[in-house]
């Protein structure tokens, strides 16, 4: 399959429509080539475009940040001696000096498929900065590694934020292009917005159900995302961001599992299969123990359970739900230890006055299910099964493959 960067590398016609135009890229580590040359070194190697700029989003354009929720600087490119300014520093969104140093700006962003990857929002901001400046964007497009299905409850009106970028689920099963053009359409933007489309992906077919395994290396679009298997688990495993609990940040495997010193991970594991088991389906769970080198619990032996989604036997595309696997999680705790402290009060990606795990989730309902140990879990699976109807209809004209 061809990436929709490898088509503008290999067709001449298609790169003849940016002759005599300033470009600047948006791009980060895992905007790469099939021989992983970085996006901005391939793209500077032709010499009919002018690149005049470059843009890094959150973790920076070539991977400057290892920890979440740090922000990089603007920066002279030392190899092509262009500008390259962080929408995660100062700003979020371009400035109009930003904005003034291209004409056709390529976005070549590797997805996760969840709504909380920041590459979203960034997406959507710079789609809103070409409106209102009259400047083209073309969208490079690339797999959605967590494929097409859909879950989670859609982000309420008045939740927006740089985790939320929209009234999407948090599973939303579309690639970035597809996500452009839904972005134009219901922002009512008028904006010169071009998608070049991948050739060859098949979201629904093995082995990799969205990722090209067996064709493409993998390389970590974040620090935190180094494999396969985490973006499968992200859609659940990201609300960890929002809890006390280790998402695994400091180990080998971030964001694959769960845990803390001051749990007992077998029992948490069998009160979630006594509640809800059928929402443990299409993976395999392991208790474990694991010691983060820096982030939450430093340095100190927490037992936790592993989500393996890896082995082709006992991993089922379709019956893998994240969202609610991490929610029978959190109710797990909540149902054993009662009074846990489970809800991190903390300054989470520029908001202060609400809690993360609410911003995460588009609203305060998942919070409130979990901690009303009255609601069954029928309640939230409704609540989540209506959004996920809408919202698998809603996409449905955006969608190109």
């Amino acid at each position: 399959m061809r990436f929709g960067l490898d088509r503008l590398l290999e067709d001449a016609a298609l790169r003849a429509q940016l002759a005599g135009r300033r470009i600047a890229l948006l791009a980060h580590p895992a905007s790469v080539t099939r021989t992983l040359e970085h996006s901005l070194d391939a793209l500077a190697r032709l010499p009919e475009l002018k690149l005049t700029a470059a843009f890094g989003p959150q973790h920076g354009l070539r991977g400057d940040k290892q920890d979440n929720m740090v922000e990089s600087p603007d920066f002279v490119d030392p190899r092509h001696g262009i500008p390259v300014f962080s929408l995660y520093g100062e700003v979020r969104r371009p400035t109009p000096a930003m904005m003034d140093s291209f004409d056709v700006l390529l976005v070549d962003l590797q997805d996760l498929g969840c709504r909380i990857y920041t590459f979203i929002t960034t997406l959507r901001y710079v789609l809103e900065a070409a409106a209102q400046h009259g400047k083209a964007v073309w969208v490079l497009d690339r797999p959605n590694p967590a494929g097409r299905p859909v879950e989670g409850l859609s982000l309420r009106a008045g939740w927006e934020s740089f985790v939320g970028a929209g009234p999407m689920p948090m599973r939303h099963g579309m690639t970035m292009g597809e996500l452009a053009r839904w972005f134009v359409a219901t922002l009512g933007l008028d904006v010169d917005c071009r998608v070049v489309p991948m050739q060859g992906w098949l979201p629904d077919s093995l082995p990799g159900f969205g990722w090209p395994l067996g064709e493409r290396s993998w390389v970590n679009p974040s620090p935190n995302a180094p494999n396969l298997s985490m973006a499968r688990c992200y859609a659940g495993t990201v609300m960890l961001e929002g809890t006390t609990l280790s998402e695994g940040r400091g180990t080998t495997r971030p964001l694959e599992l769960f845990g803390a010193p001051d749990i007992d991970a077998g029992r948490v594991l069998a009160e979630m299969r006594a509640i809800a088991p059928a929402w443990l389906a299409g993976c395999v769970l392991r208790e474990c123990w694991f010691e983060p080198t820096f982030h939450k619990h430093a340095g100190r032996l927490c037992a936790g359970v592993q989500i393996h989604v890896e082995d082709p036997t006992h991993y089922d595309h379709g019956a893998f739900r994240p969202w609610r696997l991490q929610a029978l999680a959190f109710r797990a705790i909540r149902c054993l230890y009662g009074d846990y402290p489970l809800w991190r009060d903390f300054a989470y990606e520029y908001e202060h006055d609400r809690l993360a795990i609410d911003l995460i989730n588009g609203g305060p309902e998942f919070r409130q299910w979990v901690d009303d140990l009255t609601a069954e879990p029928g309640a939230l699976d409704a609540l989540a099964r209506a959004d996920e109807r809408e919202w698998a209809a809603l996409r449905e004209p955006y969608l190109l493959y």
